[in-house]
Parts: structure tokens; C-alpha cells; sequence
């Protein structure tokens, strides 16, 4: 069974930059077809897909968050890491990594029943 564990501060600066990291277990960042996922959940609001990396290392991000968002990975540890620039109290959510197929990149969604495993999330508020 595939597992996923998100772990960083829960409370960050305004403009400062956030960073998260997801480590897998029994499964290979790096050798299967999976992407590997970063999705966070504002308060009161859905689910919001912001970016993956693929198996081979190329990294896909929300246009809307492009120009704040890096995903990369570190392959010795196997395990995956967001940072988010500049962030403001809007960016305050909980945030999940997630691993999913080739549609989940192609649609960018952030549904549930899209992928196939979740890790149990993180809170992180945006607070000075």
C-alpha cells in the first residue's frame, strides 16, 4: 500500500515563501507512471489542484499559481516538495500531496476519486 505523508510549519509570514514536503513509501517517485501531486483546500472552498511532477521529472503547474509555485524532488528520499513564494492569508489551506494517473495531469483536477492514493493532509495558515 502506497503512502503518502505531508510534513512543514503550520504557520507561515505573509510574504514569506512555504515550503512542504511528501514522502512516499512503497512506491518509487521515480519509476512508475504516476504524478505526483500537490492539491490544497482553503477554508469553506473545494479542492484546488496546483501543480505535479512527473516519474521522469518534469514539473506542471496551475497557470494561476505559476509564477509563485516549484515542485522538485529529492530521489535519494524519495519524496516531493512544494514551495509557494510570496504568500498572503488567501494561500491558507490544507494542503495534500497525492499520486494519480496521466488524466489527473491532463484534466488538473483535484477530485478525490481521481487518484489513487492521498496523504492526510497538512494545515498551513498564513498569519503574522
Amino acid at each position: 500500500q502506497v503512502q503518502l505523508q505531508e510534513s512543514g510549519p503550520g504557520l507561515v509570514k505573509p510574504s514569506q515563501t512555504l515550503f512542504l514536503t511528501c514522502a512516499v513509501s512503497d512506491a518509487s517517485i521515480t519509476t512508475n507512471d504516476y504524478y505526483w501531486t500537490w492539491v490544497r483546500q482553503p477554508p469553506g472552498k473545494g479542492l484546488e489542484w496546483m501543480g505535479a511532477i512527473a516519474s521522469a521529472g518534469s514539473a506542471y503547474y496551475s497557470p494561476s499559481l505559476k509564477s509563485r509555485i516549484s515542485i522538485s524532488r529529492d530521489t535519494s528520499k524519495n519524496q516531493f516538495t512544494l514551495q509557494l513564494s510570496s504568500v498572503t492569508p488567501e494561500d491558507t489551506a490544507v494542503y495534500y500531496c497525492a499520486a494519480g494517473g496521466a488524466l489527473t495531469l491532463a484534466t488538473m483536477t483535484a477530485r478525490r476519486d481521481e487518484y489513487d492514493y492521498w496523504g492526510q493532509g497538512t494545515q498551513v495558515t498564513v498569519s503574522s
